[in-house]
């Protein structure tokens, strides 16, 4: 199942794991990524709250939450 923001994160939800990413829109307009700031383990998100960012060559922006939970890990 697939869960989308007005601001073009999404969570695709396999089970207990959600894997976040931004959507192929948001990522053409960034263009080349060069830095993302994630939470640190075991951090909580919550649906709709900033939990990072990410920055391109073009711009930098908040990344905002499609559901919540606590972070594992990262792939």
């Amino acid at each position: 199942m697939l869960y989308y923001l007005p601001t073009h994160e999404y969570a695709s939800i396999e089970g207990n794991t959600a894997t976040i990413g931004i959507s192929e829109f948001a990522a053409r307009q960034l263009g080349n990524v060069v830095y993302v700031d994630m939470p640190e383990a075991d951090d909580d998100v919550t649906k709709g709250e900033d939990f990072g960012a990410i920055e391109s060559v073009k711009a930098a922006s908040d990344l905002y939450s499609p559901v919540s939970g606590d972070r594992k890990s990262v792939v």
